[in-house]
């Protein structure tokens, strides 16, 4: 299965448009409405949509992912990244997405 995205509202909204330029299915915080909504109602809409959730607030959501673990909780899977231009970001994005699907990412945090 193809991993789904869902872009925190602190990622360059542009780079969700530049994935489904490619044929990603990303969606960013600002489409969806949900700006300044706390980090777990985004995560729990991430996981009611069966997307990973991307995002450079990496301190904060790598303590909800543990929060979640500790919980016996699931999640589709969280990215964190330190601040990237657009370009950095989008390389890295897909090269991780050329490699993980949608089950390898299930439960996971990984870093780009």
């Amino acid at each position: 299965m193809k991993l789904r995205l869902f872009l925190d509202e602190d990622v360059h909204a542009a780079l969700a448009v530049a994935l489904r330029k490619r044929g990603y299915d990303a969606v960013h915080t600002l489409e969806t409405k949900r700006l300044g909504l706390s980090d777990e109602s985004q995560l729990n809409f991430a996981t009611q949509e069966n997307r990973c959730l991307v995002t450079f607030n990496v301190g904060d959501f790598v303590r909800l992912h543990n929060r979640w673990m500790d919980a016996g909780r699931e999640h589709a899977g969280i990215i964190v990244s330190k601040q990237l231009p657009v370009g950095e970001m989008l390389r890295r994005l897909l090269t991780l997405l050329q490699k993980d699907s949608g089950d390898s990412m299930r439960g996971q945090v990984r870093f780009l």
